[in-house]
């Protein structure tokens, strides 16, 4: 078995992070009053909706895409290379992150019907993702 080639899950993380960055903004696009709606009923700063204050969650998804591509790399060997393990690994992320975010809403932070929209749009971004991560590794 061969050994992960970090800097292929660095550079792939990084193109799986682009691509999950530019769906990400057209997401916060569609979900816009949506997330307004939250903020209000949050008692949230306004603020925390204005473009300069995304910069930590533009980190987030380069993370998000590294993890992405690591998971790939570590399931390559055993389900073998190619679109279908990267769906895999893309999804296995994403179910552990959208069962937390579900107990979120049960808990009222998010809406039943801003946690669909949600979830359906990571799951676009996670997919297109991973294939283009995937894609850029090689062991």
């Amino acid at each position: 078995m061969s050994a992960i080639n970090t800097g292929r899950v660095i550079g792939g993380g990084l193109l799986a992070g682009v691509v999950m960055n530019a769906l990400d903004f057209a997401g916060q696009m569609l979900l816009k009053d949506d997330m307004s709606q939250m903020v209000d009923r949050l008692g949230l700063n306004p603020s925390v909706l204005e473009p300069v204050n995304a910069l930590p969650w533009v980190a987030v998804d380069f993370v998000y895409g590294i993890l992405l591509v690591l998971n790939y790399a570590a399931m390559r060997p055993r389900f073998g290379p190619g679109p279908k393990t990267a769906l895999l690994a893309g999804f296995m992320l994403y179910g552990a992150v959208t069962v937390i975010l579900y107990g979120f809403m049960t808990m009222g932070i998010f809406t039943e019907a801003l946690f669909v929209k949600a979830a359906a749009c990571t799951a676009v971004g996670t997919a297109l993702a991973s294939v283009a991560g995937a894609w850029a590794y090689r062991e």
